[in-house]
């Protein structure tokens, strides 16, 4: 009876500690190998496709009213698009809304990821007016573009065009390419055009289409004197940061390599050529620590069994 009552326990208890080893350690390792990898960062962009700078003087210069207007100004990391087609203002024209552009198509787009970031604007067939011209529009253009493109390991590029026909003050103009035009119309004013601005850096580009430096005073009555500057489709960007180079994997021990001739019978090399193919890191002392008292444990259980049988 007695040999009956411990048997059983016993042997459970023997099982229980084999199965615990062979569930356990394979999660151990599991868990000792994982590794994580991280992609670049840091990389942004914008575009816009209006950007106003304008001071207004009404009555003689004895009242300021800053004209600072954006149409469709979008930012990333964050993608963004905007596509408005007019940007208006109140309180500059006697208190009542003012309309400084209108335009067919209108669009800007900034965007990042891990290895590019690009920014784009493009405007079409738009109208720039001012106050104290409510007739009269600043510019007019037919399709004016810019694009900004910074790609991780290649040289940032900034890009812009001018399409179509361009009017200033009712002119037609001819623009000189990466230059500076200037239109002067008698009893209205002045304006300075920069045609296609670009720049670039070893990790940032920028362009704008057509950057206006604008001095009017319409038939010097000082019933509305602007000056001040205007842009016209602008794009930024900056180079995302390069990803961190990952190290190469840990070549074998010498002493797991075959030698040839017949295998040797021996279980531990071939531990160790396991433990060299998958990696060893601060986990291993705990692995091998829980096998050691595993089996201790096993062993305890059959001693217990034995002396149950004596």
């Amino acid at each position: 009876m007695p040999s009956t009552t411990f048997r059983a326990p016993a042997r459970r208890l023997a099982a229980s500690a084999a199965a615990t080893a062979l569930a356990v350690a394979p999660a151990l390792l599991a868990t000792a190998g994982t590794a994580h990898a991280t992609g670049g960062h840091g990389g942004r962009s914008s575009a816009v496709v209006l950007r106003t700078g304008l001071n207004v003087s009404l009555l003689n210069k004895t009242v300021n009213v800053p004209l600072t207007a954006t149409l469709n100004e979008v930012q990333a990391p964050a993608s963004a698009e905007k596509t408005a087609l007019t940007v208006k203002l109140d309180g500059v024209d006697r208190g009542r809304p003012f309309s400084v552009l209108r335009a067919d198509v209108a669009t800007a787009k900034a965007t990042v990821d891990e290895h590019k970031a690009e920014g784009y604007s493009n405007l079409a067939h738009a109208k720039v007016h001012i106050p104290g011209l409510p007739l009269l529009s600043l510019i007019e253009v037919g399709q004016v573009t810019s694009k900004a493109v910074c790609e991780t390991g290649k040289r940032p590029v900034a890009e812009s065009n001018v399409l179509g026909g361009v009017t200033v003050l009712g002119k037609k103009v001819t623009l000189s390419a990466g230059g500076t035009t200037e239109v002067k119309v008698p009893g209205v004013g002045e304006v300075r055009l920069d045609l296609s601005k670009t720049h670039t850096t070893s990790r940032t580009a920028a362009a704008s289409a057509l950057e206006l430096k604008v001095s009017v005073n319409p038939l010097k009555l000082n019933v509305a004197e602007v000056e001040g500057t205007v842009t016209l489709a602008g794009a930024t960007c900056e180079t995302p940061a390069a990803a961190p180079s990952q190290k190469p994997p840990a070549k074998p021990a010498d002493d797991v390599k075959p030698q040839g001739g017949a295998a040797e019978p021996i279980a531990k090399p071939a531990a160790k050529a396991d433990l060299a193919e998958t990696g060893g890191n601060s986990m291993t002392p705990y692995i091998a620590g829980g096998a050691i008292v595993l089996l201790v444990a096993g062993g305890g259980a059959v001693a217990v069994a034995r002396r149950g049988r004596s």
